[in-house]
């Protein structure tokens, strides 16, 4: 049998619109969850302020939700990134990953922050970046599920 896989949520919701944003994310890794394959996939969600480098070296995979703050990612995931990042550094390269953000405006610079972090651990993102874009639309939460279930659905299948 196959060692268990792990999904692993790490997405800062501070309002309700980004709460039904992570609760999209994972009802749809969910539900891929429960289709798996003699139960060979675990999904966990966790607070950037609870996660830790013990969660991101268990993990087989990792999706990342962030707000755009000041035109960069939320302090609660900075703080996630700067406390696993030299810990995680040659223990994680090549982790599968995917990235959610709920911009206000245009994401770019949150974008980059992430994604140059994200470069340095050697981490290799899987999809482009799911960007939700100025007000917000009942459609974020269904693109949403819908990175959840592809993450966990392309882990327990072998794509990455």
């Amino acid at each position: 049998m196959e060692p268990r896989k792990t999904l692993l949520i790490v997405s800062h919701a501070p309002s309700p619109n980004t709460q039904a944003l992570l609760d999209s994310v994972v009802a749809g890794a969910a539900e891929a969850e429960a289709e798996a394959e003699a139960k060979s996939l675990s999904v966990r969600a966790l607070s950037p302020f609870d996660a830790g480098p013990d969660d991101v070296k268990a993990a087989s995979a990792l999706v990342l939700g962030t707000t755009e703050n000041l035109g960069y990612m939320s302090g609660a995931l900075k703080d996630f990134f700067d406390r696993v990042y030299y810990p995680c550094l040659e223990h994680t390269q090549g982790l599968p990953i995917a990235l959610y953000i709920r911009a206000g405006h245009d994401g770019t610079g949150t974008r980059r922050g992430v994604e140059t972090i994200v470069t340095g651990l050697r981490w290799r993102a899987v999809q482009a970046p799911l960007l939700c874009r100025g007000e917000y639309q009942s459609e974020f939460a269904d693109q949403c599920h819908e990175l959840g279930m592809a993450m966990a659905a392309g882990l327990d299948a072998g794509v990455f």
